[in-house]
């Protein structure tokens, strides 16, 4: 089982929703943040460090959260 934050949670979906398409920190903090003007886009990095993580419980072998250094994040999708 996968306990996610609400943050986190709207964050997967999100990327979920789209494999493969890379979302800014804006982007992902309007999808998952209920007012994202009053959070720092910085904080959007310590809620996917934490996602990771999560997700690695689960599966210790799970790398689908993908960095583009300057842009943002994508999900890859094996299968």
């Amino acid at each position: 089982m996968l306990n996610l934050t609400r943050i986190e949670f709207l964050m997967l979906q999100t990327l979920a929703a789209h494999p493969g398409q890379v979302f800014s920190r804006g982007q992902l903090m309007h999808a998952a943040w209920e007012h994202p003007q009053v959070s720092l886009e910085r904080s959007v990095d310590t809620h996917i460090k934490s996602l990771r993580a999560k997700l690695k419980q689960v599966d210790p072998d799970d790398d689908s959260i993908q960095t583009h250094r300057g842009l943002g994040y994508s999900l890859t999708v094996s299968g």
